[in-house]
């Protein structure tokens, strides 16, 4: 799976399917500034015990066999940057799991395909001919990702000696249905009908398919599974595998994992598992039976001819409820009764807000049912889309750049008037120009330079939107203000079509001569700039709302929000009301935007004492952190195990994390297992055990340390570290909330790593992790469902230079993210909330890297 199977800007709008990827081409931020003499693996968020390529992109795990004592990772890779393109097949083996050796270069892109996910099997019995029974092949079974004209298929490549070289199958495609979403190939060897087994994804559809062959060059359909489960973004990178239950050999259960981007358990990718029967063809998965919500007071179900007491602004949603879809729409479901509000009115172009009356917290949850457009909150962002007022600089109408000087290709000979050809909608620009510099692509570069003006007030406000490839990166798509030929002030866009507002403070420099400078020297994904209405004035601009979101406002703030999953079935959410009982407050749904998807519809707000779960968190997951997707398992592993790794990143904003001169690591390998927990059956993992091969000798421990609403720092030399494997095991006693907090130090730096007992969850929260403004949805709290066993919670932590894993209670809570705390954060405590808890016993170990 996972290179960027569709077009950056293919729009999928409407009634379409959401079509992202395991690998949606995402442009990188201006990485962590690395001195040019920094040796490889001791730059500053560098993994010290998780693999990483020596430099460039890397995404999926692919290929993972055993095979003479070693075990084989390939991975998606970029051979020429440090972001998505380009994709081959990276190469390293293992003898144990932990410690790494690169190879070179396995299976590379070439004119024709890039070389996206898959597997890897041994022939043992020859069934290919590309070798001998004596000396069987290694086989790579891939998806060509055409480039002329985007198609993907199913293809193979082999090596005879140990997966050092390979040759590609003249013979490929062997599987070629003529699909554009189509990919990802887990073969197996299944002995029943000793015949190769392919489990790969028809991803945009949310089903796996279910092939077998005789010699791995003739396939024959077997049957489908999906849709089912989460299905909020396209199905990639899919794997099936039988574990015993509870280690009863004669209790077999089949795992189908199935990753997803987006519509994760915590927001973007995510990996998520289905248990069931599989018979050789058909994969059944268990049936988990029908949902029903909580019950509790309706508040508003949108029932009556018109709004009632609710008030609305804008036309987005029409003078009263919906009965359903309205002029244009795709058919809308999950619903309660007759009427619903829905903002598409209009279509995609309307905006408005639909406000409730003013009420008292009086219950704990606040559940409803909401739809349509993924746009989220953005705290600081405001409803007035009026520009603030000034000198304008420049606002691209007219027809020319005016006295504006270009170079290049990339601004063409006029500003643009919208959308150029193969581009994703534009939009947040005023007028009818702009300057877009997607003009033939994101191949074309050059620079728009200002004349010299004056600086005379303390604000430059302009629009932007494009690429995230700011000044002083290798390939910058920036905004630029120049003084003395200096760069003093610079902006980017976030990766996204839609135009917002960016503003510098230049009172210092007031009186200076200046220009402005518009520069696109990106090639690559995202590698264009729009910039729009340059003024000078004595007012910050602020960025506006683009959302489709349902509000809680509270003290005139929004404290909680919520959206659709960009797609026209309504399902549940709820609002956490517990903190703000007795407070007034107002539900406000809001429609401020104008793209694809651009429009949020709900329904059926409930005041109840639980809350209801939506489809994702009904579903089951691998991990339920924000950075673990991709995930697959190792074939032939020695004893029957079998092991998974995941990519430790998220499309949300993989290209740009803050690291260089490579992006992206794997998670730690962990070991597999079915268990019976609270009365069901749950997949779990722990993490491989040689990786206690690196532990120090001398653990710091702590045993019988009880807190009372407040942190305590755990002292001792080897009670600190950037590299720790930590066991602890809490008592529950009448605290809210307890845990650790790890990475702590410079300006508050802290990962907290907590349990909360109100809503027997297990969270880590990274809002003050270090760096983090890279992209709005990383910052957060992410959280896993766990039960406490006879009133203790059991924890391992891994933490790394720029990670955390948690693993709670027996496995089956796991939490993955990626960190990017101050170098000098070190330090670990313990801390309650609300109350006392019990660090019973714990022990950490600080790690030794794999690289020294």
């Amino acid at each position: 799976m996972s290179s960027v199977r569709v077009s950056r800007h293919a729009r999928i709008r409407m009634m379409a399917a959401v079509a992202t990827v395991c690998a949606l081409s995402a442009a990188p931020l201006a990485p962590q500034a690395v001195a040019a003499d920094t040796p490889t693996y001791t730059e500053t968020y560098r993994p010290q015990f998780h693999f990483t390529p020596q430099k460039n992109w890397m995404n999926d795990p692919n290929g993972l066999v055993y095979y003479k004592g070693e075990y084989h990772l390939f991975y998606q890779y970029n051979p020429n940057g440090n972001s998505w393109g380009d994709m081959s097949w990276g190469h390293a083996v293992s003898t144990d799991l932990v410690h790494w050796k690169h190879l070179p270069l396995a299976l590379s892109h070439d004119d024709e395909e890039m070389v996206f996910s898959g597997s890897a099997v041994v022939d043992w019995n020859n069934t290919t001919g590309f070798g001998t029974k004596k000396n069987p092949p290694m086989v790579a079974i891939y998806t060509s990702a055409y480039k002329n004209g985007g198609k993907q298929a199913q293809s193979l490549a082999y090596s005879t000696d140990r997966g050092r070289t390979w040759t590609k199958y003249q013979g490929n495609p062997v599987i070629d249905i003529g699909s554009d979403n189509f990919r990802d190939p887990k073969v197996q060897w299944y002995a029943p009908t000793k015949s190769w087994l392919m489990t790969v994804s028809l991803s945009a559809e949310h089903k796996v398919r279910f092939y077998s062959s005789k010699n791995l060059k003739d396939w024959k359909l077997q049957s489908e599974f999906g849709p089912a489960g989460a299905t909020g973004g396209v199905w990639e990178c899919p794997d099936l595998f039988p574990l015993a239950v509870d280690g009863d050999k004669n209790n077999i259960k089949w795992v189908l994992v199935v990753n997803i981007n987006p519509g994760g358990f915590a927001g973007g990718s995510g990996s998520q598992y289905f248990i069931g029967d599989f018979d050789g063809k058909t994969f059944s998965a268990e049936d988990k039976g029908t949902y029903t919500p909580p019950t509790g007071t309706v508040v508003q179900d949108f029932e009556g001819t018109d709004f009632g007491s609710w008030t609305t602004t804008g036309t987005a949603f029409g003078q009263g409820p919906a009965t359903g879809a309205v002029d244009w729409q795709g058919a809308v479901t999950g619903f309660d009764g007759k009427g619903l509000a829905n903002s598409f009115h209009g279509g995609d172009g309307a905006t408005g807000t639909l406000t409730s009356p003013s009420f008292t917290v009086n219950s704990p949850y606040l559940n409803f049912k909401v739809g349509g457009g993924r746009h989220e909150h953005e705290a600081g962002t405001v409803l007035d889309v009026s520009p603030p007022e000034g000198t304008v600089l420049a606002d691209f109408e007219g027809g020319t750049y005016g006295g504006w000087t270009a170079t290049g290709d990339a601004f063409g000979t006029a500003p643009a008037t919208g959308t150029l050809p193969s581009q994703g909608q534009v939009s947040g620009f005023l007028g009818d120009g702009l300057v877009n510099t997607f003009l033939n692509g994101d191949s074309t570069t050059g620079t728009l330079t200002s004349p010299e003006f004056t600086i005379d007030k303390k604000h430059i406000n302009f629009l932007i939107g494009g690429g995230n490839h700011p000044a002083g990166s290798d390939n910058p798509t920036a905004v630029e203000l120049l003084v003395d030929g200096q760069v003093v002030r610079s902006s980017t866009g976030k990766d996204a079509e839609a135009l917002n507002w960016a503003s510098w403070d230049v009172g210092d420099l007031t009186g200076k001569k200046a220009q402005i400078r518009i520069v696109d020297d990106n090639t690559g994904g995202w590698g264009h700039l729009n910039v729009d209405h340059i003024v000078l004035s004595d007012t910050q601009a602020q960025r506006v709302s683009t959302e489709t979101s349902v509000n809680l406002i509270v003290d005139g703030k929004v404290v909680r929000s919520a959206t659709g999953a960009d797609s026209e079935t309504l399902d549940w959410a709820s609002f956490d009301m517990r903190p703000y009982l007795g407070k007034k407050a107002q539900i406000q749904i809001r429609d401020m935007n104008t793209t694809g998807w651009g429009h949020v519809m709900a329904d059926q707000f409930t005041a109840a004492d639980k809350p209801a779960l939506s489809v994702v968190q009904r579903a089951d997951w691998t991990d339920y952190g924000k950075d673990y997707y991709a995930a697959v398992s190792w074939e032939n592993a020695p004893g029957g195990k079998r092991y998974m790794i995941g990519w430790m990143n998220n499309w949300d904003y993989a290209g740009s994390i803050p690291t260089s001169p490579w992006r992206s690591a794997q998670s730690v390998p962990r070991e597999m297992a079915l268990r019976t927990i609270n009365g069901q059956i749950r997949l779990t993992s722990k993490p491989v055990g040689s990786l206690e091969s690196l532990r120090n000798k001398r653990p710091a421990t702590a045993s019988g340390v009880t807190v009372e609403s407040t942190s305590k720092p755990l002292i001792g030399p080897t009670a600190k570290g950037k590299a720790l494997d930590i066991e602890a095991t809490f008592s529950l006693k009448d605290a809210d909330r307890f845990g650790l907090k790890v990475r702590t130090g410079a300006g508050g730096e802290e990962t907290v790593i907590g349990y909360d007992t109100t809503t027997q969850e297990l969270y880590v929260d990274r809002t003050r992790s270090g760096v983090g403004d890279f992209n709005s949805t990383f910052p957060g709290i992410q959280t896993a469902p766990l039960k406490a066993k006879n009133g203790k919670v059991k924890l391992r932590i891994l933490v790394d230079w720029s990670s955390v894993e948690v693993f709670g209670g027996n496995g089956e809570a796991v939490i993955t993210d990626q960190i990017f705390p101050d170098p000098s954060s070190t330090g670990v405590e313990v801390f309650a909330e609300d109350g006392t808890a019990t660090l019973d016993h714990m022990q950490a170990w600080q790690l030794k890297s794999i690289w020294r």
